[in-house]
C-alpha cells in the first residue's frame, strides 16, 4: 500500500528545501510552492478519510516497524487510529489554509514558508508516529520554527512571547523525555514502541511501583498540560497568540493545542491506565477550571484577539471534562472537540486577522457598526461566534454536549460548575459581535474594504465543516467511535 503517512508527513520538507534556492525577488513562487506544497497532503488526507476502515478499533496503514537506530531499539514506526485520524485531516487542511492566511506576508519571505512547511511535517509526525522516540523527534521538530516564526514575524512583543513559549514547551519536553527513558529502561526489551508499551502488563524495576507510576503520569501530564494549555501554565498562550501573525495563531489553536490533549490519549491513556484512573477527578476539576476561568478572561478583555485566544483556554477545558469521565461519550465529545475547536477558532483568528489586517488594531471599543460595511465578513463572523458558543445545529454543540453527558456520569456537580461556561461563552460572544458589528457605524471605518476572495477562500471550509459536523456529526464520529471505545474499556479495566 502506498506510505500515505510518511508522504504526508515529509512532503512539505521537499517544499522547505526547495524555497530558499528560489531567486531572490520572486516572491509569487515562493508562495506559490509553498501553497502547492501542502495540496498533496491534503489530497491524501481526503484519501484517508475514504479508506479508513470504521469498523475497526486498531492502527490502520502501518508502516513499520523498521529499525531506525537497532543499537537502542529505536524504529521508524507509523500509523494511525480514530484518536489520530481526525487530527491529520485537521494538520493537513488548516496548513493549507495557513499558507493562502500567509499570503500578505512580506518579510523574509523564504525562511518564513520554509519554517512554516517544517513546522507542518513536525505536526503531522506527532499525530502518526507510534513510537515514542519519533514522537518525541516531531514533538521537537515543532519547537524551533515556532519559536522562530513568533519571534521574527510577530508584534511589537515578540520576542518576549517566543522566549515565554520556547521556555514552557522545554519544560515539558524535558519531563517526556525522563518518563520515555523510564518506559525504555523498565520495560520488558527496552523498547519504545508505544503498541508494545501499552500492551505490556509487566513492568520492571520502578515502573513495578504504583507510585513511580503516578510520578510518571504527573511529569507526562504536566508537558501536555502546557501545551493544552491547563490553568497554571496557560500564560503563554495569549501573549503568544497576541503577538503571533495571523496564520501562526491559527496553527496554534487549530492543531498545536490539541497536541496536548492528544499526547494525554495516546500515552498516558494506554500505557499508565490506573494511574490515569487514580488522576482522574483531578483531571475534571482541572477542566472545570479551564472552562469557568478561560471563559471569565476572555469577558475582560478589550482586544479581540486576546479574547478569542483566552476563549481557547476555556474550550479546550471541555475536553479535559469529556477525557475525565472515562465514558465513551465523553471520549468521543473531547477528541470531537478537538477537531471542532481547530476549525472553530482557526475561523475565529483568521477573521481577527482580517479586520486587524485593515485597522491595524484590535481594540473591540475601536470598532462598531461594521455590519453596514463589510456585510459578508459579519455574516461569516456570526457564523463562527455561534458555532464558539455551542448553537444546536453548528459543530460546537455536538461535542460539548457529549462532553457533558459523559462528564454528567462521572462527575456530577463539576459537570454543572461547567456548564455555566456555556452562559458565559454566550455573553463575551454576543457582546463583542454586538461591539464590533452592530450600533452606530464608526465614521472611521466607513470605507473599511470587505472581505475579498482569498480570505473567503480560508473561512469557506472551515465553514462548510461547522455546518456539516453540526447537521451530521457522524462525519466525524464514525471515525473515532471504534478506537475510542476501545480506549474507555481499556482505561476501565485499569479501574
Amino acid at each position: 500500500m502506498f506510505p500515505y503517512l510518511s508522504f504526508m508527513t515529509f512532503f512539505p520538507l521537499v517544499g522547505a528545501v526547495i524555497i530558499p534556492f528560489l531567486p531572490r525577488g520572486k516572491d509569487s513562487w515562493i508562495k506559490w510552492l509553498a501553497l502547492l506544497t501542502t495540496i498533496p497532503p491534503l489530497v491524501a488526507a481526503f484519501k484517508l478519510f475514504l479508506i479508513f476502515d470504521r469498523s475497526q478499533a486498531g492502527f490502520q496503514l502501518i508502516e513499520g516497524p523498521f529499525d531506525w537506530i537497532p543499537a537502542f531499539h529505536i524504529q521508524y514506526y507509523m500509523g494511525i487510529d480514530g484518536v489520530s485520524v481526525s487530527m491529520v485531516l485537521l494538520t493537513a487542511l488548516i496548513s493549507f489554509i495557513c499558507i493562502l492566511a500567509s499570503w500578505g506576508i512580506d518579510k523574509h519571505l523564504k525562511g518564513y514558508f520554509s519554517l512554516f512547511l517544517l513546522l507542518d511535517a513536525g505536526m503531522m509526525g506527532v499525530f502518526c508516529a507510534l513510537d515514542f522516540f519519533l514522537f518525541y523527534v516531531f514533538w521537537e521538530v515543532m519547537l524551533l520554527p515556532m519559536y522562530f516564526l513568533i519571534g521574527i514575524w510577530g508584534g511589537p512583543r515578540r520576542e518576549y512571547a517566543a522566549i515565554k513559549f520556547f521556555l514552557y514547551t522545554l519544560l515539558g519536553s524535558v519531563l517526556m523525555l525522563l518518563v520515555m527513558l523510564a518506559f525504555y529502561f523498565f520495560s520488558d526489551g527496552n523498547t519504545f514502541n508505544l503498541v508494545t508499551l501499552a500492551n505490556q502488563q509487566v513492568h520492571l524495576g520502578p515502573l513495578t511501583s504504583i507510585n513511580f507510576r503516578h510520578l510518571c503520569w504527573m511529569a507526562l501530564f504536566i508537558c501536555f498540560a502546557i501545551k493544552v494549555p491547563i490553568v497554571p501554565f496557560h500564560t503563554w498562550l495569549p501573549d503568544a497568540h497576541v503577538e503571533a501573525p495571523t496564520a501562526i495563531s491559527v496553527i496554534l489553536a487549530g492543531i498545536l493545542l490539541k497536541m496536548g490533549t492528544y499526547g494525554i490519549l495516546r500515552i498516558c491513556y494506554p500505557i499508565l491506565p490506573d494511574a490515569t484512573a487514580y488522576f482522574g477527578e483531578m483531571m475534571a476539576v482541572i477542566g472545570m477550571i479551564n472552562i469557568v476561568y478561560g471563559a471569565l478572561c476572555a469577558m475582560a478583555q478589550t482586544d479581540f484577539k486576546k479574547l478569542i485566544a483566552y476563549s481557547s483556554v476555556s474550550h479546550m477545558g471541555f475536553c479535559l471534562l469529556g477525557m475525565a469521565s472515562f465514558t465513551p461519550e465523553g471520549i468521543n465529545g473531547a477528541v470531537l472537540q478537538m477537531f471542532n475547536h481547530g476549525t472553530i477558532t482557526a475561523m475565529l483568528f483568521l477573521i481577527v486577522g482580517v479586520v486587524y489586517d485593515r485597522a491595524h488594531h484590535r481594540e473591540l471599543a475601536g470598532f462598531g457598526g461594521l455590519a453596514k460595511s463589510m456585510p459578508r465578513y459579519s455574516v461569516m463572523t456570526a457564523l463562527a461566534f455561534f458555532a464558539a458558543l455551542g448553537l444546536p445545529g453548528l459543530s460546537g454543540f455536538v461535542s460539548e454536549i457529549l462532553c457533558f453527558l459523559g462528564g454528567f456520569k462521572t462527575f456530577r456537580l463539576y459537570t454543572i460548575i461547567s456548564a455555566t461556561g456555556i452562559v458565559l461563552t454566550a455573553g463575551y460572544m454576543l457582546w463583542t459581535y454586538q461591539r464590533v458589528f452592530l450600533g452606530n457605524l464608526n465614521e472611521k471605518y466607513a470605507k473599511m474594504p470587505e472581505i475579498n476572495g482569498r480570505e473567503m477562500l480560508t473561512l469557506v471550509p472551515l465553514a462548510v465543516i461547522v455546518v456539516v459536523v453540526g447537521i451530521y456529526p457522524r462525519f466525524i464520529l464514525d471515525l473515532q467511535n471504534m478506537s475510542l471505545s476501545a480506549l474507555s474499556s481499556l482505561h476501565v479495566a485499569g479501574l
